[in-house]
């Protein structure tokens, strides 16, 4: 890991297994329309110069965005996450990431699409900079 990464470092990616990385990848190459619309406001430090990352290993998940300053995990949920087996999954999900000093915000497709704004001011309140 250290030679393909050689700035790793442990507490960004929360020991992330190295198929993360990989799987990661194949992600980013294959975004969701929303995912798409939030990484345009995020990518290149746009949101008042912080650094947000697409598709982040994070522990034995993969984060759509991850903001390691402000130890942000930015989640978009499709309709598969309505399924109340899937609820349970991201409930755990969640409880696993606090635990290790992580907040989680969840945006569904729709508000992204639809309501870019209200996505990003909430954004910005969570990290304190509107």
């Amino acid at each position: 890991m250290k030679k393909k990464f050689p700035n790793y470092d442990e507490s960004m990616w929360k020991g992330a297994p190295q198929e993360n990385f990989l799987k990661a990848t194949e992600l980013r190459r294959n975004m969701t329309e929303a995912e798409k619309v939030l990484w345009e406001r995020l990518r290149n430090n746009q949101l008042e110069g912080i650094k947000f990352r697409r598709q982040h290993p994070v522990h034995l998940f993969i984060a759509d965005f991850y903001c390691h300053k402000h130890k942000l995990i930015i989640e978009i949920d499709g309709e598969y996450h309505y399924t109340e087996d899937q609820k349970s999954k991201d409930c755990e999900r969640t409880k696993l990431l606090e635990f290790q000093g992580l907040k989680i915000l969840r945006f569904t497709n729709e508000e992204v699409i639809n309501n870019i704004e209200s996505v990003i001011n909430k954004i910005k309140h969570e990290i304190n900079i509107e």
